[in-house]
């Protein structure tokens, strides 16, 4: 059953259910009165003692196998302290405990519904006739309320069958009306699907649970959409990037194939030359594979506790955190990067800090930022590496990054105008921005704040500056 006959279908059982209750409760509540007011007209009809006795001694009691005459539809009935009975008027009725305790003036009166000899259902009131050991009962047919009782249930009926069937049409109507913008959605949501179509907009009114669903469906293409057309950029970008080392290796390689096959050997400075740069842009291409590897590789997730402190890393699969130093790590990358730079002087003043992040993704960012200040650095300069309360700081005193392009500097594949020509991929600073929101941290290019020359990359990582106790929970 669909959604909407599903809340329809509620909503008349519980209409239904609503009505049934309350027609009962009515019918049970007349019923009542019409007893109560059966009562009182008995406790009005009263039989004089002296007409019982009279009737009894002449004999004009009938005995209770022969029906008296009965021209009101009224029963009168003579109960003794044995239990026996006869009939001045109507038909015998069932005599009961309570007609005889009244008859021994065990009771002042007796009020219940007997049955006739005929099947015919009557409220009887009994009560003692003075002077004798006799009581009387004076009985009026149930039929008289039975009737009304009768009306009343079809007339109940037949109102809240009315009231389900429109409480029915109602939860359709209503149904039909709340589930409109669920139906948009749905409508949507299969468009999506056929088309891939991610700029699809829900109109949004209100504040209601579909107006939220609307609105965070919405947010969700949005950043589906958002995701889609970064990756065709990182696509683009990653083609365009690839393009140059592509054709200057193609280039150089046509040139050392077509000195083999015509014969004609190259002079040994200019094979020498090839050779050097077709490694140069193999390097380049290995760089640059790496780095996207190291993009599209899944964010870190928290670890899993001591019972997986023995897993083995699946391939693709992102690398756990773990508490490590950050004067460790910084000083380890100085060290690799010393090389780099041989005309360069590389100065540390490293305070303790101990950080939860990726080892090896971390060590990476901090060295991604030791090769762009080298790279930026003239010879005989200096790079300076600063730890001070989680915060990292490489100087290096190159021409520095203008204002206008420090919002930029960690975009994918963007680079400088002054730095298209030096080696790179354009994607070191994105892996490190990328690495450092990861570890909950933040980083950013500035301009020194004493006013000298180069720029100063700042790093900062929320931590401690002692380890963690052995054992204690991440």
């Amino acid at each position: 059953m669909p959604l909407r006959g599903r809340l329809a279908l509620l909503a008349a059982t519980t209409v239904a259910l609503a009505v049934a209750a309350c027609a009962l409760a009515c019918w049970f509540l007349v019923r009542a009165q019409l007893l109560d007011s059966l009562d009182d007209s008995l406790r009005d009809t009263s039989v004089s003692p002296a007409t019982v006795v009279d009737r009894v001694q002449s004999g004009q009691c009938t005995p209770p196998d022969r029906p008296a005459p009965n021209p009101f539809g009224a029963t009168v009935q003579v109960v003794d302290t044995s239990g026996g009975s006869c009939v001045i008027v109507g038909r015998k009725l069932d005599v009961t405990d309570a007609d005889v305790r009244v008859a021994e003036r065990g009771r002042r009166e007796s009020l219940h519904t007997a049955r006739a000899t005929n099947g015919t259902e009557y409220r009887v009131r009994t009560t003692p006739v003075a002077g004798t050991n006799l009581a009387v009962s004076v009985a009026r047919p149930m039929a008289e309320i039975d009737e009304s009782l009768r009306n009343l249930a079809l007339i109940l009926s037949l109102v809240g069958g009315a009231g389900v069937l429109g409480a029915a049409g109602a939860g359709v109507a209503l149904a039909r009306a709340g589930l409109r913008p669920v139906d948009r959605l749905t409508e949507a949501v299969e468009h999506i699907a056929r088309t891939e179509d991610l700029a699809v907009r829900i109109p949004t009114d209100g504040h209601d649970e579909i107006a939220r669903l609307s609105r965070s469906f919405n947010a969700m293409t949005e950043a589906l959409a958002s995701s889609r057309e970064l990756q065709q950029q990182l696509i683009a970008d990653a083609g365009h990037e690839l393009r140059t080392p592509l054709t200057s290796l193609r280039t150089n390689i046509d040139l050392l194939v077509r000195s083999e096959e015509t014969g004609r050997a190259l002079p040994e400075e200019d094979r020498r030359e090839l050779l050097t740069s077709v490694q140069a842009q193999m390097a380049e291409l290995a760089d640059l594979i790496g780095d996207l590897q190291e993009l599209s590789r899944p964010q870190a997730a928290p670890e899993a506790g001591p019972e997986a402190e023995g897993s083995v890393q699946e391939p693709g699969a992102p690398a756990r955190t773990e508490v490590v130093g950050l004067h460790e790590i910084a000083e380890r990358a100085v060290e690799r990067v010393r090389p780099r730079g041989p005309r360069l002087t590389l100065t540390t003043d490293l305070d303790p800090w101990y950080v939860r992040a990726e080892l090896a993704a971390l060590e990476r960012s901090v060295v991604n930022l030791l090769d762009n200040a080298i790279k930026f650095s003239p010879e005989g300069g200096t790079v300076h590496t600063r730890l001070r309360d989680g915060v990292l700081t490489v100087r290096d005193q190159g021409p520095g990054v203008p204002a206008d392009e420090l919002p930029h500097v960690f975009d994918r594949f963007w680079r400088s105008p002054s730095a298209r020509s030096l080696p790179g991929s354009g994607l070191g600073l994105s892996i490190v921005a990328r690495t450092v929101r990861q570890s909950g941290g933040e980083v950013r290019l500035q301009q020194p704040a004493d006013g000298g020359p180069g720029t100063e990359a700042v790093l900062r990582l929320p931590g401690a500056p002692t380890p963690p106790p052995t054992g204690a929970p991440g």
